[in-house]
């Protein structure tokens, strides 16, 4: 008897968090490892820097940004929670789960692509290491983009749908008056449990290793060091003039890099995901 064909599973490599436009900053990857992604400032969002917690401790985003010498921020500034994945950066309710919100351009682009339940989103942004110096946590070292958290798609709410929303999914900011006025808007939300090894959740957070820096050691951030296997699979946004001798140069402004169904693709996110997961991505 054959075996059931499994579902296709494709990676999508998403830029998430500040960066050179908005925030205009690096994240910061603190010296126990844990990767802070911090959300891009946004006027019109609910969500404050004050009230977003570390670890369920009592140290805020805020507090972070302003040891770090970030001086863009006062306790008022609000900011856009998206990929919202970090369990414990505030109450939740019953149920909640991981979730990300796409729209315009970037939504079009995944739709386009045909993204769609089980494939997985893997998180990347800018960041720098830290360590503490005379009492105060300060940035170090050189400037990576960090793939820093997953999520696999188990349900996608649109336009059409968006009355089925679960109730702990109307504090996500995509669920905003503004945002389901446009047609474009999209929310992924993730799956219970990976369906490529279900002894992960379908979201979470990493703790930093060396599997999760794209940036190739001595380079500018946007070179990559890509596995060899993806030098011959489509990647949105990108042809063969991106494989430079030595790096791969990602493009930039883009948010959403889709990559063509790959075994080894699968294979090699699967891999981060397991070595990477950390203790702070569930309750």
């Amino acid at each position: 008897m054959k075996s059931p064909k499994t579902k296709k599973v494709r990676i999508i490599l998403s830029r998430k968090g500040f960066d050179s436009s908005s925030g205009m900053y690096p994240s910061p990857i603190l010296p126990d490892g844990r990767i802070i992604s911090f959300p891009i400032p946004d006027e019109g969002d609910k969500d404050r820097y004050s009230r977003l917690l570390l670890n369920n401790s009592k140290t805020t985003y805020f507090d972070l940004l302003k040891e770090l010498g970030i001086n863009n921020f006062n306790e008022q500034s609000t900011c856009h929670l998206d990929p919202d994945i970090y369990w414990n950066i505030k109450e939740r309710q019953d149920n909640w789960k991981g979730a990300f919100g796409q729209i315009n351009a970037a939504q079009t682009h995944l739709e386009n692509q045909n993204v769609t339940i089980n494939d997985v989103f893997l998180f990347f942004g800018w960041f720098r290491n830290t360590e503490t110096k005379n009492g105060k946590l300060c940035f170090k070292g050189p400037d990576m983009h960090v793939i820093f958290g997953y999520l696999q798609i188990g349900k996608i709410y649109r336009n059409e749908n968006i009355n089925d929303i679960p109730e702990y999914l109307k504090e996500h900011p995509h669920y905003s008056i503004k945002r389901r006025s446009n047609p474009t808007n999209a929310i992924y939300v993730a799956k219970d449990h990976l369906s490529i090894d279900k002894n992960y959740p379908g979201y979470g957070v990493f703790q930093f290793n060396k599997l999760l820096k794209l940036t190739k050691d001595g380079f500018n951030r946007s070179c990559w060091n890509l596995p060899s296997f993806f030098r011959n699979l489509n990647i949105s946004y990108h042809n063969l003039s991106h494989w430079k001798e030595d790096y791969f140069q990602s493009t930039y402004p883009g948010q959403e890099f889709v990559v063509e169904e790959n075994e080894e693709v699968k294979n090699w996110a699967l891999k981060i995901i397991k070595e990477s997961h950390t203790k702070y991505s569930l309750p």
